[in-house]
């Protein structure tokens, strides 16, 4: 495919640099008509689904669309806020309050937030953002540990439209985090947080997202990166292994997926006599359907049925200050090199600069 006709350029354009926070997507209403679609676009990415086309197609229109798409809807309704999604409130909210984080570190830069699946879409934001002169972009995911299923398919949304794009920006991306200083001490601060004003329970369970166990046979480090986040947390929290136990969650179809599961685990705990447990999901930074649904409904009925006492969801880091200040580190780190620091002598010279490109520009034309 021909890349596309570029804008006409502008001399003395000083050239702009952009941080993309990227998390996976929503519907845009807790309705089967609004679910379908968001569904479709997620469940057709190979990075998702690793199940021939062929195969795969008939299984994903004729059986899980039509019959998913409204059991998912009565699941994000449950959630739903007055203002929309919580994945869409608080990753909107993340993106302004990083752009207001790296500001007052002196960086003269543009924040806006994207969606894997709809809107806004990746190609979207950067095509938005190339309009506004971005010559420089950094990809920033909403995942601390690195997965095929999801980091590799951003970066693949960002390749594949730029491979249609003439003039190609200068672009990073943000692989993981999971073992950031600042990401484990904003978890360490969150739970303590909670244990002061709630207690301290008998276990603390770190659910993660799950992925088929065949992408860990395959080389996918996400499961290794996982437990990772979960040691050095435990370890910040001063909890030994029998105190802080790592499950995964959101299984999908009849194939092995990564194991202990989240919720025979709980269940186990309660038959076993442990009376209360706390439950956090650091592989969100943002509270959504499966950490607000999925654990602070569903986990909560499976470990309370089971005999369990209490039952306690430490929410997500969402707009938490040491979140966004261990976010903001963390662009700033791969922001290095760039010139983003907007000082006002910085300005100046970017201003004049500018002014003498265009004068040149002028000049130029002039001469022929």
């Amino acid at each position: 495919m021909a890349p596309r006709q570029e804008a006409p350029y502008t001399h003395g354009t000083i050239p702009g640099t952009a941080v993309v926070l990227v998390n996976l997507g929503t519907p845009e209403a807790p309705t089967a008509a609004a679910v379908r679609p968001y569904l479709k676009q997620f469940l057709s990415d190979p990075r998702v689904v690793e199940i021939p086309k062929l195969a795969w197609w008939p299984i994903l229109h004729g059986l899980v669309l039509p019959f998913r798409s409204s059991r998912s809807a009565a699941k994000y309704a449950s959630i739903w806020s007055k203002e929309g999604s919580p994945l869409k409130v608080h990753t909107e909210r993340q993106a302004a309050l990083l752009q207001d984080a790296l500001g007052k570190r002196g960086h003269g830069i543009e924040v806006v937030h994207a969606m894997r699946y709809g809107k806004p879409s990746v190609p979207e934001v950067l095509d938005r953002l190339r309009a506004k002169g971005c010559d420089r972009i950094l990809v920033l995911p909403a995942y601390p540990q690195y997965s095929g299923t999801t980091t590799a398919s951003v970066f693949d949304a960002v390749f594949a439209h730029f491979a249609r794009v003439r003039n190609v920006p200068e672009l990073r991306m943000v692989k993981h985090y999971h073992d950031d200083d600042g990401y484990i001490h904003a978890l360490k601060q969150s739970v303590l947080g909670h244990w002061e004003q709630h207690g301290r329970p008998d276990r603390l369970v770190l659910s993660f997202h799950g992925v088929p166990r065949r992408t860990l046979t395959l080389g996918d480090p996400y499961h290794c990166e996982c437990h990772k986040t979960a040691r050095l947390l435990a370890e910040q929290l001063r909890l030994s292994a029998d105190q802080c136990l790592v499950t995964f969650q959101s299984r999908f179809g009849k194939a092995e997926w990564l194991q202990p599961y989240t919720a025979p685990t709980l269940q186990q705990l309660a038959r076993d006599g442990v009376s209360r447990v706390d439950v956090m999901c650091p592989g969100f930074i943002g509270d959504c359907l499966e950490t607000l649904e999925e654990i602070g409904i569903e986990a909560r009925h499976d470990f309370l049925a089971a005999g369990g006492k209490e039952f306690h969801y430490i929410p997500c880091l969402n707009e938490s200050a040491d979140w966004i200040g261990a976010l903001a580190e963390i662009a700033e780190q791969h922001l290095v090199g760039w010139p983003t620091l907007s000082t006002p002598h910085s300005r100046e010279d970017a201003q004049r600069e500018a002014e003498n490109a265009r004068q040149r520009a002028l000049q130029l034309g002039a001469d022929k």
